[in-house]
């Protein structure tokens, strides 16, 4: 074996395990093999324990690859690499795949039988960098793939890691290293800054006449075609008359060599981790249906949970709206009417016979037609007419804060909670509401498809405010996230929300609920201390009755946006 090849026709590849995944990430492989070898005919196995030793191998003869599954570093299970972003995760294994690929698309040329063997092993030293030079020429974006496998690859052609910390500071490991490192560097593929360190110890050992001979072989290898045997044959007996054979010397632990080895590696995959792959739109626009059904799932669930007949309601009580509240809910239901009212749309329509205006390009083109003894297709007669738009239905959750702070403010709360909802259902435009409150749990005060005919007071007995779950009810409910409908969430609250996974979480799906097109209205009491969440239209509220019109332009403008 040398490098990774495997030429010997008679070896036989590893199976891949059948158990824990392995079996699926390889038939995985597989399918993503054939754009980026450009053949279609690759078996890839990942297993641990595969790749003869090696991190990764191609046996051209069986058109396999292998790749040591102990360096995948995560479940097989969970690997996804038909996703960029997925990649990622493993990216010095999948750029070792993609490295052998380049084997499997630009090494077809033969090896001779009668060849010196020495000679072969330069030429495939050589041939390390020329195939990623040209795989990176053929496919400019496995670019990054391939930084992330020289970490592990030029470290497995070392010998392993001890290996390359004790590798003796000779002429020849120094070439070895130069091919391997300052190669990748010639050939597109690594940085100057991150090859640095090494360059400055090899050339020491080397001397600067030495590896600038060498360094012109390696060039030269990069414009070598794929199937010339004879050159690639030539410049290894060529670096191996500068270099000559292996002296095999002794390991040399602490070695300069090995640190200045162990330095580029180090900044190459900083420099990888640093600057990752974004994933393609396509991937983002699937985990993002993904999300959205996840997130349909759970609010269906919770306003199930909510507004089920187990659902408890004990520490509310309820009294008739008084005038002015009665008042306040008049006024928004006309403002919600005059947001709702649209334009009538017009349209244009032409004819061959009145009515309409007539437009004389249309005539004489119509008397063209006939003079020519063609059927008149031509309409001459324009009129617009204007048709009335149908309203969209119109959605108000309304979630109200029953934590301890917010006690002073529950009648205010509760009298501002009835009028967004009464109004909305004496609005002429189709509406539907639901109310909650929410501190330690999320109680309903008005179910979806009810109309609250008196208004429902209620105690500020809790010390955390469930603000996630409470939004996340109305949505299940109400399908604040669907489009079809003008949606509106309101919140009465301070914002005091003591718990932090709470108020992460609840400013989550609110910025997904704005995201859909929902309108968020944030009534905070007029108080010193507010801390609504972020994104919201935030009102001051004082007496409710006495800010209705503010409510209502609140609403009026998320009714407008639809």
């Amino acid at each position: 074996m040398t490098g990774h090849l495997i030429a010997d026709p008679t070896a036989t590849p590893t199976p891949a395990p059948a158990t824990d995944g392995w079996d699926s990430l390889s038939a995985a492989l597989t399918a993503e093999a054939p754009p980026i070898a450009d053949r279609d005919d690759l078996v890839v196995t990942i297993a641990p324990g595969a790749a003869h030793g090696h991190p990764a191998v191609f046996m051209p003869h069986s058109a396999a690859i292998e790749l040591d599954g102990e360096r995948l570093g995560i479940d097989p299970a969970t690997a996804r690499p038909d996703r960029n972003s997925d990649r990622n995760r493993y990216a010095a294994v999948w750029g070792a795949f993609v490295h052998e690929c380049a084997h499997a698309k630009h090494s077809v040329w033969e090896r001779p039988p009668v060849a010196n063997p020495a000679v072969i092993e330069a030429a495939m030293l050589l041939e390390e960098s020329r195939i990623e030079a040209a795989q990176i020429r053929r496919r400019p974006d496995d670019r990054h793939w391939l930084r992330a496998s020289a970490t592990e690859i030029v470290i497995g052609d070392i010998g392993g890691a001890d290996a390359a910390d004790a590798i003796p500071p000779t002429p020849y490991a120094a070439a070895h290293t130069a091919a391997l490192v300052l190669g990748r560097l010639d050939g597109g593929v690594l940085e100057p800054s991150e090859c640095a360190p090494a360059e400055l110890v090899i050339e020491s050992i080397l001397g600067t006449d030495t590896l600038e001979k060498l360094r012109a072989i390696w060039r030269e290898a990069h414009t070598v075609a794929d199937d010339d045997a004879a050159m690639m044959l030539e410049l290894g007996q060529r670096w191996l008359d500068i270099v000559g054979p292996d002296p095999h010397e002794d390991p040399v632990p602490g070695s300069p060599l090995g640190a200045a080895i162990g330095a580029t590696v180090g900044e190459v995959r900083r420099a990888v981790a640093a600057d990752p792959v974004e994933p393609d739109p396509s991937e983002i626009a699937a985990e993002a249906r993904r999300e959205a059904a996840e997130s349909d799932k759970r609010a269906a669930a919770r306003a199930r949970k909510v507004f089920g007949t187990t659902a408890s309601t004990s520490r509310h009580t309820t009294r008739p709206p008084g005038p002015d509240e009665q008042s306040a809910a008049r006024v928004l239901a006309r403002a919600l009417d005059s947001a709702a009212t649209r334009e009538r749309a017009a349209v244009r329509t032409t004819s061959a016979l009145p009515p309409g205006r007539l437009r004389m390009r249309g005539a004489l083109a119509r008397e063209a037609q006939r003079a020519a003894g063609a059927i008149p297709t031509a309409e001459p007669f324009t009129r617009t007419t204007r048709k009335m738009t149908p309203l969209p239905p119109l959605r108000v959750g309304i979630a109200c804060d029953v934590s301890g702070s917010m006690g002073e403010f529950a009648e205010p709360v509760a009298s501002a909670a009835w009028i967004i909802a009464r109004a909305a259902e004496l609005a002429m435009v189709p509406a539907s509401t639901a109310t909650v409150t929410f501190g330690k749990t999320v109680r309903p005060i008005v179910y979806p498809g009810t109309a609250p005919k008196k208004v429902t007071d209620f105690t500020c007995p809790d010390d955390w405010e469930a603000i996630d779950y409470a939004i996340e009810a109305l949505d299940g409910a109400l399908g604040l996230a669907r489009p079809g409908a003008t949606r509106l969430l309101v919140i009465i609250s301070d914002g005091g929300i003591v718990n932090r996974g709470c108020r992460i979480r609840g400013q989550k799906r609110l910025n997904a609920l704005r995201a859909a097109g929902c309108a968020v209205l944030w009534l905070a009491p007029a108080t010193a201390y507010s801390d609504p969440l972020d994104g919201a239209t935030v009102h001051r509220i004082t007496d409710p009755a006495a800010t209705a019109a503010e409510i209502g332009r609140a609403a009026t403008a998320a009714v407008r946006a639809t």
